[in-house]
């Protein structure tokens, strides 16, 4: 028989003791974080440049018209010691570094900025790498617009739905919902595509290839050389029990997966038609399509997902393979993987996975803890004091994690750095 044992209660077994972290963040032995900026507002992601500069998407503020990237240069000690903003690239999400270059994306388009030496700021106004997106659906209120690159050439970025469910909207006022099949998003917006990094002026969707649809919500999306794969990590639906209270129980709905999956050609993730079931590991046939919770999707349509995550999910909003070499060896090749947390207080964490070679994923576990701090003393949580957004590893393969709340940016290295 095997025995799991975590890495707290190991640490505990062998004598070491955590050391106090900055906003009591849990991280396991060995590894130590600092605060190297706060107070940048509502951020969605961050990249770092080869040189150390940390790059952060956000929406733009409405009381500064300077942009919506804030670049930040750290000194030695990695604290900031240098803040600007630039960019009019509102609401984004995807923010990448490829070639040298920075690639940020908002609802409509992908932007490319280049730099002269180590200037902290873009010599000039960006590329159009890539127009035409769809913003135009009705009461439009989603522009997750992830971006990652292979190394040899091509970009890749996942688009959203239009809203959880497709639902015909010529469905009877109290009547079940009744979902459109075809989905007209689908083609055209929930899903992958592939486009030339390189080339300018390219428009959306002709230019490029769909790789993947079927995808609800993403902002997850991550290239891994050790296994040369694509991978996402999706929103699963909302709304059964709500919508379907007599087929759908609220434990049912708690079941449903956020889920991990390996991007391939032809690739199809199932929504609308379906969701995963990740307690019972099934996709089964969405009600409004009519599904009664036990009906089963037809074998072999769509991907099954490499991990899951459930318990009213944790709202992943970051994927990010570690390729560099600076931690313990488990972690290389790894994924790290963001929970945002949600109103009934899962998640806010960061999760690894392991991944071998060929792909293959071992569970994912907790990597750092801490961040809601929620007060315990009263009969609820309370609201999150950080709430964990973006990820990406220095040049010097320091992890840094960011918070959407205060704005807050962590610097987690292991060993004396």
């Amino acid at each position: 028989m095997k025995v799991f044992i975590s890495a707290c209660v190991l640490a505990s077994l062998l004598g070491f003791a955590l050391a106090d972290e900055p906003d009591e963040l849990k991280l396991p032995p060995g590894f130590h974080a600092a605060i190297v900026a706060d107070g940048l507002g509502a951020i969605r992601h961050l990249a770092v440049r080869a040189n150390g500069d940390i790059y952060v998407s956000t929406a733009v503020d409405k009381q500064n018209s300077a942009g919506g990237i804030i670049a930040l240069h750290l000194d030695a000690n990695h604290r900031t010691d240098q803040i600007e903003h630039f960019g009019h690239v509102e609401g984004g999400t995807g923010i990448r570094f490829y070639n040298g270059a920075l690639y940020a994306s908002n609802a409509s388009g992908v932007y490319r900025f280049g730099f002269k030496g180590d200037g902290l700021l873009p010599g000039k106004d960006p590329d159009l790498i890539i127009d035409g997106m769809p913003t135009d659906h009705p009461g439009f209120n989603r522009i997750n617009r992830q971006l990652a690159f292979d190394g040899r050439g091509n970009l890749f970025i996942a688009l959203d739905a239009a809203a959880n469910m497709c639902n015909d909207p010529n469905t009877p006022k109290g009547a079940p919902a009744v979902g459109l099949r075809p989905c007209p998003d689908l083609g055209k917006r929930a899903g992958v595509w592939r486009f030339d990094a390189t080339k300018t002026g390219q428009r959306f969707p002709d230019d490029g290839e769909q790789l993947a649809t079927g995808i609800r919500d993403t902002t997850s999306l991550d290239w891994s050389p050790n296994d040369s794969h694509l991978y996402t990590v999706i929103h699963g639906r909302d709304g059964l029990h709500a919508g379907f209270p007599q087929i759908i129980s609220d434990e049912d709905e708690n079941n449903v997966a956020d889920e991990m999956h390996r991007i391939t050609k032809g690739t199809d993730l199932g929504w609308p038609y379906t969701y995963y079931d990740g307690v019972r590991r099934m996709r089964l046939i969405a009600p409004e399509y009519g599904g009664n919770g036990k009906q089963t999707a037809p074998e072999g349509t769509y991907s099954k997902p490499v991990l899951t995550f459930q318990s009213r999910r944790g709202a992943p909003v970051d994927l990010l393979f570690y390729t560099a070499e600076t931690f313990p060896v488990r972690y290389r090749g790894g994924a790290f993987i963001v929970l945002h947390g949600t109103r009934n207080q899962s998640g806010y964490s960061v999760m690894f996975a392991p991944f071998d070679r060929n792909g293959a994923s071992g569970p994912a576990t907790v990597f750092a803890d801490g961040f809601a701090a929620f007060d315990a003393s009263g009969k609820t949580p309370g609201r999150a004091k950080y709430r964990p957004i973006g990820a990406a590893v220095g040049p010097d393969g320091a992890l840094y994690i960011a918070d959407s709340q205060e704005g807050r940016i962590w610097r987690i290295a292991y060993g004396k750095d």
